[in-house]
């Protein structure tokens, strides 16, 4: 077993020690691409194909119909495909919803929609959704209590939103280091306390139902990618960038790793993700 995890880890054979009985127990990591970051994403209890949950308590059916705000090149929204979701896709850039629709339309989803929008308003009627998703959106807009109102307004009553943004210490560590223009507008031009972005979202009129603080591996990853002058973001990666994805890749395939990681993702998280419903 030892000699398998050593293989899944890129180590050659005789860098790894003998086998104890505590180095037969390794926590092994679950059967996801080799990519670390998707690895580190599952055990937060991202991508769970076997329950049908974007994340933990955010299942996604057929039946539903699903926004996703901000959408980028539709990484998230493929899960929602693949469930056979009716999935709309909103973003300000044009070049974002065509290679989200391309990407959706290889995937079960009943149903695409492109919207090309600010969210100011949001071209749908009121009450249309069933679920309503946001990630990484709320840093960038000029009044984020505004563009949750517009959120709350499109969702069914009983909708279910999830909603992330960057975690204040993640965001406060990479003061200094980050390019400057990273706080700049259209960039990250607010920063939210945990408790500011729980009373932001309550405030809104949903209901929290879940918390989940994740990403002490990205938090590190962005530190180092600005630290090493990565020119791009693709590979080849710089020397430091690939030697943080094995020393990730080794830790969570110790016994305790996972706990480890537990511990520092509440601790520096990259992000705090809400899980809320409209009443």
């Amino acid at each position: 077993m030892l000699k398998r995890i050593c293989t899944m880890l890129g180590l050659k054979e005789k860098a790894c020690p003998p086998a104890t009985p505590t180095q037969s127990q390794l926590f092994e990591l679950p059967p996801l691409p080799k990519e670390i970051g998707l690895v580190d994403m599952a055990l937060s209890g991202w991508l769970k194909d076997s329950t049908g949950e974007l994340i933990e308590g955010f299942a996604i059916n057929a039946e539903d119909s699903v926004l996703d705000i901000g959408c980028g090149d539709g990484g998230f929204t493929l899960f929602c495909g693949r469930r056979g979701a009716e999935v709309f896709v909103a973003d300000i850039d044009e070049g974002n919803i065509e290679r989200a629709v391309q990407r959706l339309r290889e995937t079960a989803a009943r149903a695409v929609h492109p919207l090309i929008t600010d969210a100011n308003p949001i071209p749908l009627p009121d009450e249309r959704l069933d679920k309503v998703i946001a990630m990484e959106v709320l840093e960038h807009v000029d009044d984020p209590a505004a563009f949750l109102k517009e959120l709350v307004r499109v969702g069914k009553p009983g909708a279910q939103y999830l909603i992330s943004v960057p975690d204040a210490a993640s965001e406060n560590a990479q003061r200094g280091i980050a390019k400057p223009s990273y706080y700049e507008k259209p960039n990250h031009i607010h920063t939210f306390q945990r408790k500011q972005f729980s009373e932001l979202i309550e405030a809104s009129g949903l209901e929290i139902e879940k918390n989940i603080h994740y990403g002490f591996y990205r938090t590190m990853w962005w530190l180092f990618f600005w630290t090493c002058n990565q020119p791009s973001l693709s590979a080849p990666w710089h020397p430091l960038l690939e030697q943080w994805d094995q020393t990730w890749r080794i830790l969570l395939a110790l016994p305790n790793g996972h706990k480890v990681k537990a511990a520092l993702d509440e601790v520096l998280p990259k992000s705090q993700v809400i899980v809320a419903r409209k009443p």
